[in-house]
């Protein structure tokens, strides 16, 4: 898998929207929380909001943790934002 770059929270939400996953709430602090569901199972995240740059670690275990391949990250990586 290509590494994943650094990105602004709002693009990271917007990857996150065109992969399939939903704004569920934002939480008591500046954390947006995100859902998935994948083969009947739903998968949530945090992603912290407001930062210019998140890290690119960061990034990819968010993307992890809402069961998102490398098949399809590098799909949603190629569509433009």
């Amino acid at each position: 898998m290509s590494k994943i770059p650094s990105m602004s929270s709002a693009k990271l939400c917007k990857l996150l929207e065109k992969g399939g996953a939903k704004f569920v709430r934002q939480g008591k602090t500046d954390h947006a929380i995100y859902s998935r569901t994948v083969e009947g199972k739903r998968y949530s995240a945090p992603v912290q909001m407001g930062k210019k740059a998140l890290d690119s670690i960061y990034c990819k275990r968010v993307l992890r943790q809402l069961k998102f391949t490398d098949e399809e990250i590098s799909k949603i990586r190629s569509v433009k934002l």
